[in-house]
């Protein structure tokens, strides 16, 4: 292939120089600082991992190493250097010339960056093309041995699958071939594994680091996981508010933080509840058995009970049947056989036939509060819903009801005549949140709520969950791949693997060696504050 290849560049060479970099939003009908003066250097085959809570403007940088600003956001002030380039005295169309060529990025949600009509291997190979750095015939060789690489199960044929055939973690690799295909002397990885079960990330971080490796490809690796970004990065920077609080070698950030806000970037894994044993029943799921099209089955004779005000939080790797238990629970997905009884009743499979009263007390919080809410409902429109559906409240008793319910979640009322679009991530969430207790329930669905968060809004959230529960007396399905979240949450554990209950107990029973062989792997996949943790990872598992 044509271009810079790993032979034509010379590692700890000046790449990319940011400097006094200013970038600002618009909302509220005005300009607001996202960036504040930010500077950055990276050389040639160097990692810097940019780390911070939401609204830090990780990803605002990224982009802007790109020479870019996404809608409604413009860079004010700065430059941008890129081998000597000024991105931004550059054309647009000499930007996107570098753009994909030179300078790649992986986005956080590899299935909404995908076009879903297309095969994997076209959409691999269409900047190589398009840029003319190699014939079709040559891309796809090259993109079946970034397959290879990249440890994409049969790499010969998986580029003729559609983004939906795939696996999550698969599809985050696909991406990560398709940033790598043009060879770019940079590529940004803006949160790649934030969604992925720990196996899986294990398996991304892997396949990332050594194919970067191996290119000798500068990074920057956005996240906000501390320990995820040190089995990354050489150098990391820490920002908050648009600002840098500091920057240092990975190795001595982890050792001696010099600023009290790095340390609470680890915040939610301080976190621990102390169980509670159950006392009695609020929910039985004895015998389930689900599957799709009635012929794929994704749940086997699943048997669990959530106890009255506890948390039973569910683990397991993507495709282990915790988002499909939820379903079932629910009744969106009617089960094959199998019963569930709820507070003493037998629940009807179906949700349809259900009455509106079991529906009230059962409600879900889902992962993605963006998908999850109406983006042309105000805050107030999405909370009065259920208080109008399901108790009926209208007038001055339902504005009531909306100002003691975002007190609940910890939102002025100010908040009320905002789109979602308005909102931050862990705003949003409170909305959801909010939503759900509006029905006053008694059970609460909690899939993956905090997986899309920073560690200091995980924290928050968290905290926010453990008080209503103390409070209100509900009780939660909590489900996760995030162990250190369990610990922080869970009374009760269940371990879930390819459809089937692994073993299930009191937390302490289940985080207590020794453990099943399946559990011992999702407990062993849990990134440690470590740089040298992956490395010692892959070598054990290769033994």
């Amino acid at each position: 292939m044509k271009g810079s290849g790993p032979a034509s560049r010379e590692k700890g060479k000046d790449l990319l120089q940011i400097r006094n970099l200013h970038v600002e939003g618009f909302s509220d009908e005005r300009w607001h600082p996202i960036v504040r003066g930010v500077d950055l250097a990276l050389k040639r085959g160097e990692v810097l991992g940019l780390i911070g809570e939401s609204g830090a403007g990780k990803s605002t940088i990224g982009l802007a190493a790109m020479g870019y600003a996404k809608p409604g956001c413009r860079i004010t002030r700065g430059s941008i250097l890129f081998d000597g380039i000024d991105l931004l005295a550059l054309s647009e169309t000499g930007r996107r010339r570098l753009r994909g060529s030179r300078i790649a990025y992986v986005a956080q949600s590899a299935a909404a960056s995908f076009n879903p009509a297309h095969r994997l291997l076209d959409q691999t190979v269409e900047t190589v093309v398009a840029h003319g750095i190699a014939s079709r015939e040559k891309a796809n060789r090259s993109a079946v041995d970034l397959y290879r690489r990249l440890q994409l199960p049969d790499p010969e044929t998986i580029g003729f699958r559609y983004p939906h055939q795939v696996a999550g973690g698969q599809l985050q690799r696909a991406m990560t071939a398709m940033a790598m295909a043009c060879r770019p002397d940079l590529i940004v990885f803006d949160e790649p594994t934030t969604a992925l079960d720990v196996t899986t990330q294990v398996e991304v971080l892997a396949s990332i680091r050594n194919i970067v490796e191996e290119f000798n490809t500068a990074a920057i690796y956005v996240t906000h996981d501390l320990a995820v970004v040190a089995q990354m990065a050489d150098r990391i920077m820490v920002l908050r508010h648009g600002l840098t609080v500091e920057e240092a070698e990975t190795r001595q950030m982890l050792a001696s933080p010099s600023q009290e806000y790095t340390k609470t970037l680890w915040a939610v894994r301080k976190l621990a509840k102390p169980e509670v044993p159950a006392d009695e029943y609020l929910l039985t799921i004895d015998n389930v058995t689900a599957a799709y099209a009635r012929t794929v089955k994704v749940l086997q004779n699943v048997s669990i009970k959530v106890p009255r005000g506890r948390t039973v939080a569910v683990v397991g790797e993507s495709g282990s049947g915790k988002s499909t238990l939820a379903r079932v629970v629910t009744g969106l997905l009617p089960p094959l056989s199998g019963s569930i009884s709820f507070a003493g009743q037998a629940l009807s499979k179906a949700l349809k036939t259900r009455p509106k009263e079991i529906l009230r007390r059962i409600q879900m919080i889902y992962q993605m509060p963006d998908n999850a809410l109406n983006p042309r409902q105000t805050v107030e429109e999405v909370i009065a819903r259920p208080l109008e559906f399901y108790l009926g409240l209208k007038g001055a008793q339902r504005d009531r009801r909306i100002g003691e319910l975002m007190h609940m979640v910890e939102m002025s009322e100010t908040y009320l005549d905002r789109l979602p679009a308005e909102l931050s991530g862990g705003q949003k969430q409170r909305v959801c949140i909010a939503r759900a207790l509006a029905a006053d329930p008694e059970l609460i669905i909690c899939d993956e709520i905090t997986s899309a968060l920073d560690q200091i809004v995980q924290e928050e959230i968290l905290k926010l969950l453990m008080r209503l529960q103390r409070e209100l007396g509900m009780s939660y399905i909590f489900i996760t791949h995030d162990i250190a979240i369990v610990r922080a949450i869970a009374d009760e554990i269940v371990v879930m693997h390819q459809g089937k209950v692994v073993e299930q107990g009191l937390k302490s029973e289940i985080l207590t060696p020794p453990h099943a062989p399946y559990t011992e792997r999702l407990l062993s996949s849990v990134p440690e504050m470590d740089p040298d943790w992956l490395t010692r990872l892959l070598a054990s598992r290769r033994m």
